[in-house]
């Protein structure tokens, strides 16, 4: 596959979700924002199709490591991130976790660490406000 498709693929998981995806909670006096491991799915099978993207589990030091594998052309590639259990949904939420940390690292979702816990939104991580960028998507 070309850069520039590769690059195309990238900016578009980077993209910011609907802001009515986005889900909000407090931690000491700022707001942390995170989405749901069902829209990363829906991110990918959007972007590149749900036959081009798989997962897989592994429990290393009581931590559950999520390997989320994406082709690109004939070849796929894999990133890697991991999670424990969650105080909510234990083992569920570790893996939810777990996979959504392996999203980031593809750039799903990412733009949420640069919110710098901001009681809400900035403009440029709406998408309807057609302030978000290539330049933007290539620095986060």
């Amino acid at each position: 596959m070309e850069t520039k498709e590769v690059l195309a693929i990238t900016r578009e998981l980077k993209r910011p979700f609907d802001v009515a995806k986005v889900k909000s909670k407090p931690k000491g006096n700022m707001q942390l924002h995170h989405i749901n491991a069902r829209d990363v799915m829906f991110k990918l099978d959007a972007v590149i199709g749900p036959l081009n993207w798989q997962d897989s589990y592994e429990e290393v030091l009581g931590r559950v490591i999520c390997t989320l594998k994406i082709r690109i052309g004939d070849e796929w590639i894999s990133k890697s991130d991991g999670a424990g259990d969650t105080k909510i949904e234990g083992e569920k939420g570790g893996i939810s976790d777990a996979f959504k940390r392996a999203g980031v690292k593809w750039g799903i979702g990412r733009y949420l660490y640069y919110l710098n816990g901001a009681k809400e939104l900035p403009s440029w991580a709406d998408p309807a406000s057609g302030k978000w960028t290539d330049e933007l998507a290539d620095r986060i």
